[in-house]
């Protein structure tokens, strides 16, 4: 039986399955292999599965299933020995696979796997008939799952439709009522819509009252501010005017007293001159010399301002300074803005005030500094230059004002000279008998100096 089963003549051999082994059968015969596999030496062994002799039997059934299936196809010998392991685990199957009629109890697969590797006359009959018989049963069980599952198909259809018949119920009844909330809702919208632009005229119209309002506060407070502006106006002017009289009183006082005491003098020269003989000293000082003229050869600011010069030349500053008893007022602030605006005030004031003091002792002049109080945040540490008269204005008191009041308080006939280029200055100063001149004219006789 063995000789039939190694190849012996009229054996199955020769015959040649023209198809794959199907799947199953695969399978049943690795597992032959595998098991048969242990049994032999490592030299009975082909030379490509020796590396897996020491595998165990399912490792070598997962790791060397296709080396294991190629050597049994192509080594006869490699098969044989295996065939006889198959014979000697079950010889019952060998056998009836050796009468040719196959028990009908045996599985197909196994029937297979044992003719394919026994290789006995008709084996590719029983490797055909048990693929399509495998091929059949696998149709048959997906047939069996197949319809199972559509059995279940259809009850989870109809559970489905019973469900949506039911949820469409609901989802109906839920849009009805949704509906009707809607609508109340709608009619809500309308009404708050509509207490909305009641509350946006309503709005409005309040706006334009107040801003009718605020228009209105905005013009009587403009108008009180006007007025209080003016009514400080006046009240500087009537203060400076009461300053100014109060002054003119002192200063004729002066004067009555100058001509009761040069009376009472010459009484008592008198008397004094009788005793001696009448030999009476002559007078120092006469009336005559108190009162204010131009004596002859000297000149007058007209007749200055008369001459050819330009009105920018410091040559006028000089004529107008050599007149008798002549009073420079200088706006301080106007002309060292006008020729070093870029230092600090305080250099400013030094720097002038030094000038001033030079000019003062070159001319013989009176001569008064006029500052604009308002700046001042303290009252100014500095002593006076020789010469030089510093006034700050006061506090409500511009340095404008304060220059006017100067000029105001000067006796008619006197020689003031006022230094500004404010031309509202010098046409308030030229009203009341003043000499304006140009801040850049005093600047150009620094210059010069």
């Amino acid at each position: 039986m063995v000789e039939t089963a190694g190849g012996g003549p009229g054996d199955g051999a020769a015959e040649v399955l023209d198809r794959p082994l199907p799947e199953g059968v695969r399978r049943r015969v690795v597992q032959i292999v595998s098991d048969g596999f242990g049994g032999l030496t490592v030299a009975e062994l082909p030379t490509q599965l020796r590396q897996y002799a020491r595998f165990a039997p399912n490792r070598r059934a997962k790791f060397a299933g296709n080396a294991m299936a190629a050597a049994l196809e192509t080594d006869p010998l490699f098969r044989q020995r295996i065939g006889e392991k198959l014979r000697e685990a079950q010889p019952e199957l060998a056998g009836v696979l050796d009468s040719g009629a196959p028990p009908p109890a045996a599985d197909p697969l196994d029937v297979a796997a044992a003719a394919y590797v026994l290789r006995p006359t008709g084996w590719v009959k029983l490797v055909t008939a048990a693929g399509e018989e495998a091929l059949r049963a696998d149709a048959e069980r997906a047939d069996e799952e197949s319809r199972a599952e559509l059995e279940r198909l259809r009850a989870e259809l109809a559970a489905a439709r019973d469900h949506t018949r039911a949820e469409t119920e609901r989802l109906r009844a839920e849009l009805e009522a949704a509906k009707k909330e809607a609508e109340s809702l709608h009619r809500k919208l309308r009404a708050a819509l509509s207490d909305v632009k009641r509350g946006e005229a309503a709005l409005r119209k309040v706006q334009g009252e107040i801003e009718a309002v605020r228009a209105e506060g905005h013009a009587q407070v403009s108008a009180a501010e006007s007025e209080s502006r003016r009514l400080k106006a006046r009240l500087g002017e009537a203060e400076a005017a009461l300053e100014a009289t109060r002054k003119a009183a002192r200063e004729g006082r002066s004067v009555e007293d100058m001509r009761v005491r040069l009376l009472l003098d010459t009484v008592l020269d008198a008397a004094q001159g009788l005793r001696r003989e009448l030999a009476l000293p002559p007078v120092s000082v006469r009336p005559a010399e108190t009162v204010d003229a131009v004596e002859p050869g000297r000149m007058t600011p007209k007749d200055i301002a008369a001459r050819a010069l330009s009105e920018s030349d410091p040559a006028i500053l000089d004529q107008l300074l050599a007149l008798p008893q002549a009073h420079l007022v200088v706006d301080g602030y106007n002309v060292t803005k006008t020729g070093y605006p870029q230092m600090p005030l305080e250099k400013q004031r030094l720097r002038l005030l030094g000038q001033l003091s030079q000019l003062a002792a070159q001319s013989g002049a009176e001569v008064t500094c006029v500052f604009d109080g308002a700046e001042l945040a303290a009252p100014v540490l500095l002593a006076p230059p020789r010469g030089v008269r510093v006034l700050f204005s006061k506090p409500g008191v511009t340095a404008d004002e304060l220059i006017r009041q100067l000029v105001r308080a000067e006796p008619p006939g006197r020689p003031v000279v006022v230094v500004s280029t404010d031309r509202e200055v010098a046409d308030g100063v030229a009203r009341v008998g003043a000499r304006p001149v140009a801040s850049a004219v005093l600047l150009k006789r620094f210059q010069r100096a």
